[in-house]
């Protein structure tokens, strides 16, 4: 019956991906069915973590994060957790060896979110490693599925393709963390006083990590590429609309793809695979 407990808590990874974002639950589907269950099974884990430091303010979050790593490692080591999120997520460490390094890092960056609320620029380079490129190392060793040559070739294109999502990411919700979190993430930058200067600056640095992460997607195993492909095109539609808009608009809303854009995205990315394009 161990495998009903196994199913049972990759629905709730699958569920908590559903739930707090739909655009990544998206392109999860695309993937080759192998890959579905292991990548819920990641994001999962990383929403719990990102839920206690954002949104449970009422609460002892130090503790509760000291809490989840604590339970995270012993659920990785012991090879089972009755916390289904973690359970699901220790399945897919275990089975494609992800580094617990990466891990470690991760949560590094959480921690510094209980208590930084602005970034220098070697602080900004640590959360963004911890925060994000991890991640999308941990992604990438389940579509290498344990091929550590190509697994190595592809290293340096997923951190740029993490690194992207989460910069953009930051642009996008500049309004929420700084009202709502007071953090300013992007060093030496004022976003009261945001000028069009600092925005082409921090624009160009996230133009270089989707050019390089490109070429990284086109690298991929079959199984994975298309799934990515359409995150990485969700992500970039998203900052090129970021790119259009004045300064000041990213400080008073939050810019977003309407879900008839995202339709539109998939389509023309399913041409795309289908013509050997990618």
């Amino acid at each position: 019956m161990i495998q009903l407990f196994h199913a049972a808590s990759g629905a709730c990874s699958r569920m908590f991906t559903e739930q707090y974002s739909t655009s990544f639950a998206s392109a999860i589907r695309l993937l080759h069915k192998d890959m579905r269950m292991p990548i819920y099974h990641i994001y999962g884990f990383v929403r719990l973590a990102d839920e206690i430091v954002d949104s449970f303010h009422d609460y002892d979050k130090r503790q509760l994060l000291a809490q989840l790593k604590a339970d995270t490692m012993n659920a990785i080591r012991d090879g089972i957790s009755l916390n289904p999120v973690l359970h699901s997520f220790q399945i897919t460490v275990n089975s494609f060896k992800i580094e617990h390094a990466l891990i470690d890092a991760f949560f590094r960056s959480m921690e510094l979110d209980l208590d930084k609320k602005s970034y220098d620029q070697n602080a900004y380079d640590e959360y963004i490693y911890g925060s994000a490129e991890v991640v999308g190392l941990m992604c990438l060793s389940v579509f290498c599925e344990g091929k550590a040559a190509l697994y190595e070739k592809l290293k340096s294109y997923a951190r740029s393709l993490g690194a992207a999502f989460q910069k953009v990411n930051f642009l996008r919700d500049v309004k929420a963390d700084m009202q709502q979190l007071e953090r300013f993430y992007f060093p030496q930058c004022d976003f009261r006083n945001f000028s069009q200067n600092h925005k082409n600056e921090i624009e160009e640095d996230i133009r270089k990590d989707f050019d390089k992460a490109f070429e990284g997607i086109r690298l991929l195993p079959l199984k994975a590429r298309f799934g990515v492909y359409v995150a990485y095109k969700y992500y970039l539609s998203l900052f090129n609309k970021i790119r259009r808009v004045q300064p000041h608009r990213i400080w008073e809303e939050r810019i977003r793809i309407p879900d008839y854009g995202k339709l539109f995205i998939v389509a023309k990315a399913g041409v795309r695979m289908r013509l050997n394009l990618l």
